[in-house]
């Protein structure tokens, strides 16, 4: 049986919500602060945190925080009224599975929490954002969260994220080819990588790594990441990239 946490200030709303994933067969844990989430989140273990944005004392995006500080693997689904606020910015720095509208379309969150993944985070660095959206949805629609940046900076200042794997493009604006996935291998210098790239020269730098030549199949990079998730980790480091 799945275990989920909500944390809303609206009760009456949270409380909805849970009775109708209670009906889908999961058990649902509700709490009206984030304080007191947090400390729940410490002492039990969830399959998936569904949150509120704005919510007095702690705010959505300091609740995902905090809670993947103690359990780096929990999924996050955020909700919200406001799609284009600063505190929204900030939880997708954390690696989201997904960011859903209220009023909420129950049938997309039933989806989501029935595929979402713990430990199932990935890095993607790419700076075309049709293809970067696309990525993001198609690795959704599997049950894994991302976490992205477009350039070397945004890799080099990416939050204290756990990623178990990366999608990456060499060629990305701020540094030479290579740059921004030497700086995401620098913290992580074991985590597993599949190269995109449009430009032959810049797959050189691979360094063994598997190579999806752009335009690619997406369906097929999605079933290779499947299965680096279900691998054990790699004892090889890819530190010594070109």
């Amino acid at each position: 049986m799945r275990r989920y946490l909500i944390v809303d200030d609206n009760v009456a709303f949270a409380e909805n919500l849970a009775e109708i994933l209670r009906d889908s067969g999961a058990e649902v844990v509700v709490e009206a602060l984030g304080p007191a989430a947090v400390e729940r989140a410490v002492r039990e273990r969830f399959d998936a945190l569904i949150t509120d944005m704005r919510m007095p004392v702690m705010g959505g995006a300091k609740l995902v925080h905090e809670i993947r500080s103690r359990d780096p693997g929990i999924p996050a689904i955020v909700i919200t009224a406001y799609s284009l606020e600063d505190d929204l910015a900030a939880a997708r720095e954390e690696g989201l599975l997904a960011a859903l509208p209220k009023p909420v379309p129950i049938p997309r969150l039933l989806e989501l929490l029935a595929v979402a993944r713990r430990d199932g985070l990935v890095a993607l660095i790419e700076d075309d954002p049709a293809l970067c959206d696309n990525l993001c949805e198609a690795l959704r629609d599997r049950g894994f969260s991302a976490v992205t940046a477009k350039t070397v900076g945004e890799t080099d200042r990416l939050g204290a994220v756990r990623p178990f794997a990366a999608l990456a493009d060499l060629r990305v604006p701020g540094g030479p080819d290579g740059a921004a996935l030497k700086c995401l291998l620098a913290r992580f210098p074991r985590l597993p990588v599949l190269v995109m790239s449009g430009v032959a020269e810049a797959t050189k730098l691979a360094d063994g790594a598997p190579v999806f030549a752009k335009p690619f199949d997406t369906a097929k990079l999605i079933e290779a990441l499947s299965a680096l998730y279900k691998a054990p980790p790699p004892s090889k480091s890819w530190s010594a990239l070109r």
